[in-house]
């Protein structure tokens, strides 16, 4: 079972790395690509997706880890 997608979000210190619906950042960085590599490996972990915003918290990209890419056509 796939665990909840990881999300880089800016924070007042820096970068965060929070869980789906969690209200606490697990970690918190000072750039977001330390953010991204600590979210990238919870994901993998998780077999989860990692989101990465942006400043404005928009979405920047997303990066499955563990969803098939090609999932069967039904």
């Amino acid at each position: 079972m796939a665990g909840k997608n990881q999300h880089v979000v800016p924070h007042p210190d820096g970068w965060a790395v929070k869980g789906e619906g969690n209200g606490k950042a697990t970690s918190v960085h000072d750039t977001q690509q330390q953010a991204i590599d600590a979210g990238r490996s919870i994901a993998r972990n998780q077999q989860s997706e990692l989101v990465i915003h942006r400043p404005d918290g928009r979405i920047r990209d997303k990066d499955s880890h563990g969803k098939d890419p090609f999932p069967p056509k039904g």
